[in-house]
């Protein structure tokens, strides 16, 4: 089942995040849930599985550039280990594109690290289309 994240989801989106690379304690990331609801920055789901826990989350967010048409944008797209290979990426997928369609956007980009060479397959396997590959630069204030 996908739902969108709850605050008592807190720890467990903590501990994806970790597996990820980008650890954060539970009340860091609640304040985060909190920003993306309070800025409407898209949404984060969840897909809980038959015990009631966490499988992985997606967040996904509008993009406006002056640039180029309007976008949704794949923030994040985690599942925990223990549920790879059982479609919960696909799941989320499907769900963040049904958030980004609903609200009339014509495509979802997603920005993968080069090194997750795994990601890049699931995402060819899903449809989409590696369009180029970029540096990322950072100003720390």
């Amino acid at each position: 089942m996908i739902r969108v994240a709850a605050h008592s989801d807190a720890g467990e989106l903590a501990s994806l995040s970790g597996q990820l690379g980008y650890p954060a304690d539970a009340a860091t990331i609640l304040r985060r849930l909190e920003g993306v609801a309070s800025h409407h920055a898209g949404v984060v789901l969840v897909a809980v599985d038959p015990h009631g826990g966490l499988g992985g989350f997606a967040h996904v967010e509008p993009r406006r550039p002056l640039i180029a048409e309007p976008f949704a944008e794949l923030a994040a797209l985690v599942v925990f280990e223990t549920a790879r290979r059982q479609r919960v990426g696909s799941a989320l997928l499907a769900a963040a594109e049904a958030w980004a369609r609903e609200r009339g956007y014509a495509s979802v980009h997603v920005r993968s690290n080069v090194i997750r060479e795994r990601a890049h397959r699931f995402y060819l396997r899903e449809g989409y289309i590696e369009k180029k590959r970029q540096a990322v630069f950072v100003k720390r204030f």
